[in-house]
């Protein structure tokens, strides 16, 4: 009965009329079926009464005219009956109702007492329900780790968990605005990659890396990349001697020239990129050593860095790099939730299956998960119990006095009448001990 709000308290809106019509139809039909099996559990009790009555009145009317003494024994079951019936009637009435509308003290209990019958039960449940060692036991014998481990190694399930947190991905996609991605994503991303000095780290960057002796596969690189350029450098080293040279000079002394020229830099590269330790490679080496340090320490190398930072970060491409990045990552989102081949969704599924079959498998990870969460339970209930049972006591103290004494009814009221009817046949059967015992003593 708890969960019902009423109609007299603040209403939850459902997103949709459709469903709160359905919803209100269906409780009252409830109500309804209710009400009727109710009523026909009052007149089952109140005929129990009219017929103890009805005994009562024929044995009276029979000692009258000197009926057998057995009659006496009837009449004093029927009397107490009728005591019984109309006692325990009373006793069910007070509880809703002031009897025959008379307001008789310690009457009309649950209209009375509407506040504190709330207060209790959400103590009741909370002292009995929502204890850390209630909890703690009942989620330890539900195995909760090793049945959804078995739950989600199904291929069929992790699909559907895949696809459930696709959708609650497309939503939470859709529901961001891009102008406030962007903006995050430019101050926390752009702006901070923008905001220190380059030189300094750089500096200390490429050190670390020419400590290591990282810079000799860049400068072999480099020396196998210039060997295969000379090897094809005729042609460029003729034009230009060719272009260059005196008027005056005969041709065959220029190619004698630009062949000179072509062996002596084959020979060189040649060598440079065959020995390690050439000059050219260590003076390579020294320049880098050198520079890094600027980077670093010189005032004019650290301005320059700074120089080339700004002139990149006002380039078009990394002004809109966040609005570009944001705008690729959601399509790519919302393109891959969609399709249920995705790259996206068959990585989760994969992922729920793996996470599946470990807890399937491997008792020591259940152990730990299940300890996980009857500790995060336990901490719940230990700190938010009062809060969540305000629920029950909040919602009940919401509730019209009548109207909740009249919905308690229609859900107790019917095993209630069992009360009168066992009293009116309890009544008699004491009632018949009594006066037979009375009639063996005196």
């Amino acid at each position: 009965m708890a969960h019902r709000p009423h109609a007299g308290g603040p209403a939850l809106n459902p997103p949709r009329a459709g469903f709160a019509e359905s919803l209100a139809a269906a409780d009252s039909a409830a109500d309804a079926e209710r009400a009727r099996s109710l009523r026909r559990m009052k007149l089952v009790a109140l005929s129990f009464l009219i017929g103890a009555t009805i005994v009562f009145l024929l044995c009276s009317w029979a000692q009258a005219d000197g009926a057998a003494a057995w009659v006496g024994y009837v009449r004093a079951a029927a009397e107490a009956g009728m005591v019984g019936a109309l006692a325990d009637w009373f006793a069910v009435t007070a509880l809703f109702r002031h009897p025959l509308r008379i307001p008789i003290p310690h009457t009309a209990i649950i209209k009375r007492k509407k506040d504190q019958l709330g207060e209790g039960l959400g103590t009741f449940v909370r002292e009995n329900f929502l204890s850390p060692e209630v909890v703690a036991t009942k989620l330890r014998d539900a195995e909760v780790a090793g049945r959804m481990g078995k739950w989600l190694s199904e291929p069929t399930h992790a699909e559907r968990v895949a696809a459930e947190a696709s959708t609650v991905l497309r939503v939470l996609v859709e529901m961001l605005r891009d102008e406030d991605v962007q903006h995050v994503l430019d101050r926390m991303i752009i702006k901070r990659v923008a905001e220190p000095q380059w030189g300094p780290p750089i500096g200390r960057v490429l050190g670390t890396l020419l400590a290591e002796g990282r810079q000799e596969a860049l400068l072999q690189l480099l020396a196998d990349r210039a060997f295969q350029w000379s090897l094809n450098a005729g042609d460029i080293i003729e034009r230009v001697i060719e272009r260059d040279s005196p008027t005056w000079s005969p041709r065959w002394v220029d190619h004698l020239v630009g062949d000179r020229i072509h062996r002596e830099l084959m020979d060189f590269t040649d060598k440079v990129r065959r020995n390690p330790d050439h000059e050219l490679r260590r003076s390579a080496t020294r320049f880098l050593f050198e520079f890094a340090d600027d980077l670093q320490n010189d005032d004019a190398t650290i301005a320059r860095a700074e120089n080339v930072k700004d002139q990149i970060m006002a380039r078009d491409e990394v002004a809109k790099a966040a609005e570009t990045a944001w705008n690729a990552a959601k399509r790519i989102i919302l393109e891959s939730v969609d399709d249920p081949s995705s790259a996206l969704r068959t990585r989760i599924a994969d992922s729920v299956v793996h996470i599946g079959e470990s807890l399937r498998d491997d008792g020591d990870l259940r152990d730990k998960v299940d300890n996980w969460i009857i500790r995060a339970a336990q901490h719940l209930v230990a700190e938010y119990g009062v809060e969540i049972t305000a629920i029950i006591t909040e919602t009940i103290e919401r509730w019209d006095a009548d109207e909740a004494s009249r919905r308690i009814e229609l859900h107790v009221g019917r095993d209630l009448q069992f009360i009168r009817i066992n009293g009116t046949v309890v009544g008699s059967l004491a009632g018949l001990a009594i006066y037979s015992i009375a009639q063996l003593l005196f």
